[in-house]
């Protein structure tokens, strides 16, 4: 089974490149993008189990910048 979700990243005021590119290096994110709005920065992940979503939020929570995030687990592909 895959677990695809949508993370939406808050970050530091001038902190969203940063983020994005620290973001973009770990296992199991699919993308990156930058947007404008509420969040700075979303990244898509795909990883095999829910557990695992889990620990993939708290690696993106530990790069410097970011200050929030709001995890969109997809269900239906």
């Amino acid at each position: 089974m895959v677990v695809k979700a949508f993370i939406l990243i808050e970050a530091e005021v001038g902190e969203s490149g940063h983020v994005a590119e620290k973001v973009r290096k770990l296992d199991s994110v699919e993308s990156v993008n930058m947007v404008i709005g509420p969040y700075d920065v979303v990244a898509v992940i795909e990883v095999a189990t829910f557990e695992m979503v889990n620990g993939l939020v708290d690696k993106i929570h530990s790069v410097s910048g970011v200050c929030k995030t709001t995890t969109l687990l997809c269900v239906k592909p």
